[in-house]
């Protein structure tokens, strides 16, 4: 709101009012607005969560240090949901279709989240809110986010085409008027498509055309974007599911969700940018850089978030957070076309799902072969298998952030490296 507030401003000539158009001042003013914001609502709302004695009712696992967290205030992911939402309605550009995006898959999965919280704490039911209705939300959020990049026209990707390759209404601006046309001619246009980018390969982009290659080529489009809708519902229950079951320890999810939010900020950043993206020989995206604004917010806000999070927690996040910062992550990383990238980036979330996927596996096949099931880990998901041989909490934390820091770091650099 806030930039159209300045743009008008400037048109008056304000003094100082020009600057609200940079992407970098307005990314810095969300970052500092989401700290200030988690930081400072964090405390009431902490209090006010205490007063109301909604607390964390924790089950006996048999892990050291488990009945310190009785009691803990929960349904803290509301300080992140504000800290991401306020900064973001105030400095980001709210015509855009991917801070749209972004913004209802915010509340979307906040509010499921937030209905699980409230079952389990004030209707003082464990299991919370039924799995199947969860999961119907994901896939009702990821239908609406791959239809939209779908159906928008200002979902496009800039692509280097010759002129036979030009479909029917296609308009082109000639780079040089004069000379003449030729079928062999390079162009760069913006046009809708449903290519992604693959890490580590030196062509690195992946069309999922390719999936339904079968199907003859004037009726294949609509069975591509059946697909990409398909991958998008997967990709945003996978990751969300999966920040979930990583919120076990005090600051665990928030810190790896910080880490990932950098790492999604640079490569909007870079994605969204014409001459870093040429310079790189990536995907270049137009309308994205508003998207660094938003990842700026979520820097912002789970840092802030980690001030009353870390070790002992103050508050917990519960699913309300959790929820939403697994989803945010996983359609940040489908509309810059990174979402190929995330079984690296959000390594720690993915080990977290397999400890869990291969231990009931693992359990339910040996018990029908030998009568008792059998276990991998101590206990899953794998941070818990950490406790139960003793490391104390603070450690296990601190050494998943570095994996994250390194996971991050090896996400980036697939910029260069192929």
């Amino acid at each position: 709101m806030l930039y159209y507030l300045f743009e008008y401003f400037d048109q008056l000539n304000f003094p100082g009012a020009g600057v609200f158009k940079y992407i970098s001042f307005r990314s810095a003013a969300a970052v500092i607005t989401s700290l200030f914001i988690s930081l400072m609502i964090g405390r009431r709302i902490i209090t006010y969560l205490k007063k109301k004695q909604i607390g964390e009712v924790v089950r006996d696992l048999g892990l050291e240090g488990q009945n310190m967290k009785q009691g803990t205030p929960s349904m803290g992911g509301l300080i992140i949901l504000a800290s991401i939402l306020i900064p973001t309605l105030l400095f980001a550009k709210l015509n855009n279709v991917y801070v749209i995006l972004m913004l209802l898959t915010t509340v979307w999965l906040g509010s499921i989240g937030f209905l699980d919280d409230y079952i389990k704490i004030f209707k003082k039911n464990k299991e919370g809110l039924a799995g199947r209705f969860k999961i119907i939300g994901q896939i009702g959020l990821g239908l609406i986010v791959g239809l939209t990049l779908y159906l928008s026209d200002d979902v496009m990707i800039r692509e280097s085409v010759s002129v036979k390759e030009l479909t029917a209404g296609e308009k082109i601006e000639l780079p040089d008027p004069v000379q003449p046309v030729s079928s062999r001619m390079e162009i760069q246009l913006d046009r809708k498509s449903t290519k992604t980018t693959i890490p580590f390969v030196k062509n690195n982009e992946f069309d999922y055309s390719w999936l339904v290659a079968f199907i003859n080529k004037d009726h294949r489009q609509p069975w591509t974007w059946l697909v990409f809708v398909l991958i998008t519902i997967f990709i945003l229950t996978a990751v969300s599911n999966g920040a979930n079951l990583t919120d076990g320890l005090d600051g665990l999810a928030t810190g790896t969700s910080a880490i990932i939010g950098v790492a999604l900020g640079i490569l909007a950043y870079v994605s969204s940018n014409i001459i870093y993206a040429d310079y790189l020989n990536i995907m270049f995206i137009p309308y994205t850089e508003e998207l660094v604004i938003f990842a700026a917010s979520f820097i912002g806000a789970t840092i802030g978030f980690l001030w009353y999070n870390s070790y002992p927690a103050q508050v917990f996040m519960g699913d309300t957070g959790s929820l939403a910062l697994g989803g945010i992550i996983a359609v940040f990383a489908i509309v810059i076309r990174k979402e190929l990238l995330i079984p690296v980036l959000c390594g720690i979330f993915l080990v977290e799902s397999l400890s869990v996927v291969l231990q009931v596996s693992w359990f339910k096949r040996t018990k029908r072969k030998y009568g008792a099931g059998r276990r991998i880990f101590l206990m899953a998901p794998l941070h818990h298998h950490y406790q139960k041989k003793g490391y104390p909490e603070p450690k296990i934390v601190t050494r998943f952030w570095i994996v994250a820091i390194i996971l991050a770091v090896i996400s980036i650099v697939t910029l260069k490296i192929r």
